[in-house]
């Protein structure tokens, strides 16, 4: 395992001296308007710029700074992994795409479909602030109010922008590790693709849109449907997973300056899982089934002035869950329904020599309900309100933010957030950048007003820092990136069991919740790529996490966090070859880790290579393949659970 490491962080770091090595000589922001550069054109140049694929750009970042930004800008650490490299990955899982992203690891109970999350830079799933399109879509009936990436698939998927890094001074409450903005796609024409491959494992998805200077409007579905394998490791019986997802996005410019927007989504999900049956209560086999509809949207205006973008928005965002005992499927078992409705204003004025001001607010009300057995167990809701304003300036290859935020939340109170980048071109395309960031998450509506709730709880806190040295941009012909991270956090929300019945453990005689937890995570990535003659191009990442249990008095002090490996990395290639072939490959190393606070239970470090293929039979038309976990690893992310051996999918891709 340890070779394979070593390998990658090799890789990594050899692409610096290949970037040097052809450094080119460009005085920083030489012809360009520094305004011109920072904001783009004025509003009568403005217009829908598309790539070959009919995609949206892949520099510009919304996660930085609220708003549409180029990610040179900005001293933050983003990654950009646009529709023309979620292709060429192949397949539904969203993790096979993210795990090329520095600092990402991530859990899964079982098969595609399963809970699962996504950890950014050593933190709880839970603590990275997850979009669609912009819209919240956490599911607040959640025990954390996090979001669930198990039923999250790439089919509908246009842009993944990854912020690493505390920024609630923007986005408020829940940027604790960072956000994940996923976009939609939006393009135009029409492409469809299906593919069919072990585990009776069919997943087909198809866009389209029509669109001019001045409107747009698309649609795009998918379609995934697997017989899976036993989410527990010792049972047999397979446990599948079947998704129907729809959305839409589309545009209209009422006049040259004021444009109208509206996107929406909806999941329709069935998944086969397994429980805790009597008399032993160990992990295995069941039959439970769990339906899961979620639908988000929004609507809203952008207004694009010489010196004034101002965006105005309502989004809704609802999760709602039944849980069954198969095969009768005649009552439902357990239930929830978690919803929140948001009210949103973001604006960036441009001052004079390159001085901006970007500011805002927001209010958002969530409500949860839960039932069992047909039995209302609870329902709660609660609101918070919170305006932002932040300082921004660039020129000449220097850019620079410092903002604050002060959040009002109806049942803790108020939270203040500061943060700040800057980030400045050396020339040649190298450029320094650094970047701290707070972040807080609320205590979720479970943790309040549940029959384990804690009223009295305050929001988790973090405090981000990080700074490095870039060559290029992530997919360019040659790009290196060494970034140094650290962050800490207070106030962690955790379950404490009840001896007494006295304090908050009144009325609580089997636990509550309390602000118990404080952890520090500090390492460092390393991101390259280049192109090796016209055909071939290689790229990689390698993180080192170290995350600590930080909580005075806790038995569990100086522990590594669970399930945080503190080695993992991303070796990829492909080469073009001639009639329309592209092979590819991808290894993936993730070091040892423990799936317990007492560190006594040990997840083994794995290794996952994939093959991959694809033939242009005509510019429209191509077949592709791959190979999954080409040595068959047995290996886990949660502890008990399974994931997927060996398995070869094959399919077509069309376009009109």
């Amino acid at each position: 395992m340890n070779k394979y490491l070593l390998l990658i962080a090799v890789s990594s770091f050899a692409c610096a001296g290949s970037a040097s090595a052809q450094d080119r000589s460009v005085e920083p922001g030489a012809g360009e308007d520094a305004l011109e550069e920072l904001f783009g054109p004025a509003p009568e140049q403005r217009e829908v710029v598309l790539d070959e694929a009919g995609e949206e750009p892949a520099e510009i970042t919304v996660t930085a700074n609220g708003l549409p930004t180029n990610i040179r800008n900005t001293g933050q650490s983003v990654t950009l992994i646009g529709r023309d490299e979620i292709e060429a990955v192949q397949g539904a899982d969203v993790q096979r795409v993210l795990q090329r992203a520095p600092g990402v690891t991530f859990t899964r109970n079982g098969p595609v479909g399963a809970v699962g999350g996504i950890a950014v830079r050593g933190a709880g799933a839970d603590e990275l602030l997850v979009l669609i399109d912009g819209v919240r879509v956490a599911d607040s009936a959640s025990p954390s109010g996090g979001f669930d990436a198990g039923g999250l698939l790439t089919g509908n998927t246009g842009k993944y922008d990854l912020l690493r890094g505390a920024n609630s001074t923007i986005w408020g409450a829940d940027a604790v590790a960072g956000v994940l903005d996923i976009s939609t796609r939006a393009q135009t024409g029409l492409t469809a693709s299906a593919e069919y491959g072990s585990r009776e494992t069919l997943f087909a998805n198809a866009a389209g849109g029509i669109g001019g200077e001045n409107y747009y409007a698309g649609l795009s579905a998918s379609f995934y449907d697997s017989d899976g394998f036993s989410a527990a490791a010792v049972g047999n019986e397979a446990d599948g997973f079947e998704q129907l997802a729809l959305t839409g996005s589309g545009f209209v410019d009422v006049t040259d300056a004021l444009e109208l927007f509206v996107s929406g989504r909806y999941a329709d999900s069935t998944l086969e899982y397994d429980g805790f049956p009597a008399p032993t209560f160990v992990l295995g086999d069941t039959a439970d089934i769990q339906d899961t509809v979620q639908y988000s949207g929004a609507v809203g205006a952008n207004y694009y002035a010489q010196d004034l973008t101002l965006r105005v928005s309502y989004s809704l965002a609802d999760t709602e869950r039944e849980n069954f005992a198969a095969p009768a499927r005649d009552a439902v078992g357990f239930a929830s329904d978690g919803e929140s409705e948001r009210l949103s204003l973001r604006a960036e004025y441009r001052l004079i020599g390159g001085l901006t001001l970007a500011y805002g607010g927001e209010h958002e009300a969530t409500r949860y309900a839960t039932s069992f057995a047909g039995f209302e167990d609870g329902a709660s809701e609660t609101s918070i309100t919170g305006g932002y304003a932040q300082a921004g300036w660039s020129m000449r290859g220097l850019s620079a933010h410092l903002g604050v935020r002060y959040d009002d939340h109806e049942d803790f109170g108020g939270q203040t957030s500061f943060g700040g980048d800057v980030s400045y071109a050396l020339g040649g395309d190298w450029r320094v950048r650094a970047s701290f960031g707070e972040g807080f998450k609320p205590p979720s509506l479970f943790q309040l007003y549940s029959d384990y709730g804690n009223r009295t709880l305050e929001a988790e806190e973090s405090t981000s820092y990080d700074a490095g040295v870039e060559y290029g941009t992530r997919g360019a012909d040659r790009h290196f990136a060494l970034t140094a991270f650290r962050r800490d956090s207070d106030n962690l929300i955790d379950f404490v069991g009840c001896a007494v019945p006295t304090g908050i453990c009144t009325d609580r005689p089997f636990g509550t919740y309390d602000n118990i937890g404080e952890a520090r995570a500090q390492g460092i990535e390393v991101e390259a790529g280049f192109r090796l003659m016209d055909a071939i191009r290689v790229g990689s990442q390698y993180t080192f996490i170290n995350s600590e249990n930080r909580s005075t008095g806790d038995p569990n002090e100086g522990n590594r966090l669970a399930r945080r490996p503190r080695h993992s990395g991303t070796l990829y290639a492909d080469w073009t070859g001639p009639a329309g072939l592209t092979l590819g490959t991808d290894l993936r190393i993730v070091g040892a880790s423990f799936d317990d606070a007492g560190n006594a239970v040990r997840l083994d470090s794995y290794a996952l290579l994939d093959l991959r293929a694809e033939l242009a039979l005509s510019e429209r038309i191509a077949l592709f393949g791959r190979v999954e976990n080409l040595w068959d690893e047995d290996y886990q992310t949660a502890g008990g659970y399974a994931n997927a051996g060996r398995g070869v999918f094959a399919g077509l891709r069309a376009g009109l």
